[in-house]
């Protein structure tokens, strides 16, 4: 067969544009199909980016390449650092982002990057051959073949809209369903399930009273996701956000209405996500609560709506319209898009090597969404790593996998392929193990090396890092070797900061571990200052005062480096596996680990099911 191209990517959401952009930036001739290119990236739900560990993981995608980062610095309309009071492992940045804008120039980028084809079509299924993917089918019957098939179809598979009693075949804002493919992926014997997610009604600005409610700004953009700052957009003013609360009458209207929501009338067959519920299933879970926290958000500069986050529901228009005027400042709200859930097919990503490769057809690799994932963030991080692990393939390379101690993209994915998940899947700090070392502020530290041995981080870009990774060694060892003796000067510099001076030599690294020292004071306190940008300080300082916590870490994670580094074979026969639990021996046949490391986190494998494991691989 003659492959008219490299690669398809089936889908244009935050993963297909991170796997075709990769894939084509490393020279690969690549094909994105998708429904509307004009949606290319496009925020159903919240128009945002970021937050606690979503944050970082946009970090990381910058860090090996990838695009998620510099388009939202392109088109956001509001920056904050969250958790800015507490210590750096969950400081996460969040931005609100254009949603009309940021599709738009993600079309740009993707229009304008070599080897690349954009196609608009609805795939309804693939050519396949020997358990090999060979292409795809179009619902208009025309065939494209490839070596490799990426599919990132999003919540569009099987997809409805529900409404109070109402169930409509439609994929999200209005667009068509992708109907067929979910069917062929199980006749070929991928797993599907039902998942749903929803989203809050938007509300048209001009009928707020915003005197009703808590401003909420941002930082002023002084941050940016990516490490290539010059694509920071700089604006004389942050569009602000607004904090609200639920009313006593607003709780009245959705229990009095509850059975009328599509979720608990019966008609929602998959399940929702527990950490973004809506606003009615956090009524019955939490009964206790006299209020809920809402924020109105902006959409765009270029329409009058705003967001309602927290408020997402799938209750008939009517009960809506009364519910959203029970809230302060929005007694005259006019609802400029209604609120609703949507119910689709996902895969079991247990089905998926690490790799995000299929076990079942060779060539065939699945992200974002589709692999029962709540969020752009994951997606978009999925996207870029099939897109690479695609590469890796075609030029017949080991595939690229992060671990859990190197990356929070290697605990969502490792999440995924290991233990699966029953609702949707959404990244959270308290999944890492090892989340002092996997910060916000130091992606580029962990991953900017991967990135640029793989080929999508540039030379300039690499030297730059090269040289702030030199100064932050330089910085460490001046300030860890530097010692000074207290004199009348230092006395006094202690006693403005209402500290008690040193009474002997001490050196600069050991002042600066005192809770209520910075670097700036540091600077202060020997005369010194040098040019070194703000990111390097940070370093500097993070570094210094937690010492001790980032080693014993370090050390965690080495011993899991050792056990990620014995290998086990793919095609291992775990009934040969003497000793092992009927449960274990289950599990393993099913997920087929790749390394004890993995294998460890399986759930129903025990200790002693590993150590089986382990001398079974050492007399093989």
């Amino acid at each position: 067969m003659i492959y008219l191209y490299d690669a398809i990517v089936i889908g244009g959401g935050h993963a297909g544009v991170e796997a075709a952009l990769s894939l084509a930036r490393l020279n690969k001739k690549t094909i994105l199909v998708t429904g509307n290119l004009k949606m290319v990236s496009f925020m159903p739900c919240n128009p945002s980016i970021g937050g606690p560990a979503k944050g970082t993981l946009v970090r990381e995608i910058d860090a090996l390449g990838g695009e998620m980062g510099k388009n939202t610095d392109k088109t956001c309309l509001q920056m904050k650092m969250l958790n800015k009071s507490k210590g750096p492992a969950v400081r996460a940045l969040r931005a609100q982002s254009d949603k009309l804008e940021y599709p738009r120039e993600m079309l740009k980028t993707l229009s304008s990057t070599e080897n690349l084809t954009l196609k608009e079509a609805y795939v309804k299924e693939l050519i396949i051959e020997d358990k090999k993917v060979k292409g795809i089918r179009l619902e208009s019957g025309e065939e494209i073949s490839a070596t490799i098939v990426v599919i990132t179809t999003g919540t569009f598979m099987e997809a409805k809209i529900l409404v109070g009693d109402k169930a409509t075949s439609q994929g999200p804002d209005n667009q068509k369903a992708s109907i067929g493919l979910s069917k062929h992926l199980r006749e070929i014997g991928h797993k599907t399930f039902r998942l749903k997610t929803g989203t809050p009604p938007r509300i048209k600005r001009d009928s707020i009273d915003f005197s009703k409610m808590e401003l909420s700004p941002g930082d002023g953009f002084i941050h940016a996701f990516s490490y290539e700052k010059e694509h920071l957009r700089i604006l004389d003013q942050e569009w602000p956000c607004y904090l609200i609360h639920t009313a006593a009458i607003t709780h009245e209207i959705i229990l009095n209405n509850l059975t009328k929501s599509a979720m608990y009338s019966g008609l929602v067959e998959g399940v929702g996500p527990r950490y973004c519920p809506s606003i009615e299933d956090k009524l019955v879970r939490f009964k206790d609560k006299s209020r809920h926290q809402l924020f109105i958000e902006p959409e765009s500069r270029e329409i009058d709506e705003v967001y309602l986050q927290g408020f997402s529901t799938s209750m008939p228009h009517e009960v809506q319209e009364k519910m959203v005027k029970s809230l302060p400042g929005l007694e005259n709200a006019i609802i400029a898009k209604y609120a609703y859930a949507i119910e689709y097919d996902a895969i079991d990503a247990r089905d998926l090597w690490p790799s995000l490769e299929s076990k079942i057809i060779e060539n065939l690799f699945f992200a974002g969404q589709v692999n029962g994932t709540s969020g752009y963030e994951e997606a978009a991080a999925q996207g870029l790593m099939a897109g690479i692990n695609a590469h890796l393939k075609l030029e017949k390379k080991e595939p690229f996998i992060l671990r859990r101690d190197e990356a929070y993209i290697g605990v969502l994915i490792d999440d995924l392929v290991t233990k699966g998940t029953s609702e949707p899947y959404r990244m959270l700090t308290s999944r890492a193990e090892f989340r002092l070392l996997l910060r916000h502020d130091n992606a580029d530290l962990r991953l900017t090396d991967y990135g640029y041995n793989i080929g999508l981080i540039t030379s300039k870009r690499y030297n730059d890092f090269i040289l702030k990774r030199k100064q932050i060694e330089t910085e460490l060892t001046y300030l860890n070797n530097t010692e000074i003796t207290p004199t009348k000067e230092i006395s006094l510099f202690f006693e403005t900061q209402n500290l008690p001076a040193p009474k002997g030599k001490i050196t600069l690294a050991e002042i600066l571990r005192r809770p209520e020292i910075n670097y700036q004071d540091i600077e202060k306190l020997v005369n010194r200052k040098e040019d070194l940008s703000s990111d390097v300080k940070e370093q500097v300082e993070i570094n210094i005062k937690y010492a001790g916590y980032i080693e014993k870490s370090i050390k965690e994670a080495e011993k899991l480096a050792k056990e990620s580094n014995i290998k086990i074979p793919k095609d291992l026969d775990y009934n040969k596996v003497t000793n092992l639990a009927l449960e274990a021996r289950a599990k393993l046949s099913l997920i087929r680990p790749l390394t004890i490391s993995q294998a460890s986190r399986i759930s129903g494998v025990n200790p002693a099911d590993i150590q089986m494991l382990l001398i079974h691989l050492r007399n093989v």
